[in-house]
């Protein structure tokens, strides 16, 4: 999405002298968005905002830079955030399914970040050895990083949890939730409210029940019985997530996730899913007579976007393009998954 071009503070020097400076500082391509930056810290002066938020958003624009520069040179490697209580014992069956799964995914060629605690995090971490992250948020009771976080770039260290939150889901592909207490169930709500509305990516979004335990399947029966029944969430809800058995369950859901399906781009009212593969021509059709519903105009195979091209995104991949209704992101979530049995 392009910056906009008429974003300015009104005074002409003042505006001559933030577009000379973009132009000194920035690539063509990348220019309306240094220059809105610069307009945007001139107007805090200019509004006389007060140091406190200053402070707030100096600070967070800090750690958002400091986190996506580390990010960047990994972004060709797909990630899974684990979120989890950090007062799991490591002895407990939890733990030990977090290792074992973050084991496992890891050996899928995927990479693991965690909040870099204790618990549920530190396992995720042992599990994943040098291909895991921590982004750590600075606790008064908790200074430490768990000692299996890789030490060096891959710990990162914040003042806020809406920056951290914002790493965890922008740098990765999936989530899975361990059990865990108010920071887990904040965490999952939100991912799940994200993806309802569409203001995030298709992703697998699993909650991982481990043995002989019913702490998901409690959680997934009162959003059934109360949430369902009151009609404050819709059948179609239940299609974005999934409630699993065990460490195996969850990395073979994320595998297949991605097996056809590779990722998606919203432009101008299309649709395009980015593929791993061509699908056929009978197999597009049974997805347009199965999903009428969800859509405005029907899926057929094309080439890039122009803004794509300019970017020069995935250019090799095949696509489908269609007219989703931007309604139901669960219908949405189901083509997907039947996109990768084809």
């Amino acid at each position: 999405m392009a910056a906009k071009k008429n974003y300015c503070t009104g005074d002409k020097n003042i505006d001559s002298e933030i577009c000379s400076l973009a132009k000194k500082y920035s690539s063509p391509k990348t220019r309306q968005y240094i220059q809105d930056i610069f307009t945007t810290a001139i107007k805090l002066h200019l509004d006389k905002a007060d140091d406190r938020d200053l402070y707030l958003i100096n600070t967070t624009l800090k750690e958002l830079r400091h986190i996506f520069r580390i990010f960047k040179k990994y972004r060709d490697i797909r990630k899974v955030v684990i979120f989890g209580s950090h007062r799991t014992s490591p002895k407990s069956k939890e733990y030990k399914t977090t290792e074992k799964f973050s084991r496992q995914i890891v050996a899928k060629g995927y990479m693991v970040i965690t909040g870099g605690g204790g618990g549920v995090m530190e396992a995720g971490n042992k599990g994943a050895g040098k291909r895991g992250f921590a982004v750590k948020i600075k606790l008064p009771e908790e200074y430490e990083p768990n000692p299996y976080v890789p030490q060096g770039e891959k710990l990162i260290n914040v003042k806020y949890f809406f920056t951290r939150k914002l790493a965890f889901l922008k740098e990765s592909d999936a989530t899975v939730l361990f059990p865990g207490g108010f920071g887990t169930h904040d965490e999952g709500f939100e991912v799940l409210t994200l993806l309802q509305t569409g203001k995030m990516a298709p992703r697998p979004i699993i909650f991982v029940e481990t043995p002989g335990q019913t702490y998901w399947k409690t959680w997934f029966n009162f959003l059934k019985k109360e949430l369902l029944r009151s009609g404050y969430l819709v059948k179609e809800d239940f299609k974005t997530f999934s409630v699993v058995d065990s460490a195996e369950d969850a990395v073979e859901e994320i595998d297949r996730f991605y097996r056809v399906y590779h990722s998606i781009r919203y432009h101008r009212g299309l649709t395009v899913i980015r593929l791993n593969k061509k699908i056929s021509e009978k197999d597009i059709a049974k997805l347009n007579k199965k999903y009428k519903s969800i859509l405005d105009q029907e899926i057929k195979p094309c080439g890039p976007l122009p803004v794509e091209v300019r970017c020069k995104e995935l250019l090799e991949k095949p696509r489908l393009c269609f007219k989703f209704h931007g309604r139901h992101f669960g219908g949405l979530l189901d083509l997907i998954r039947d996109i990768n049995r084809c």
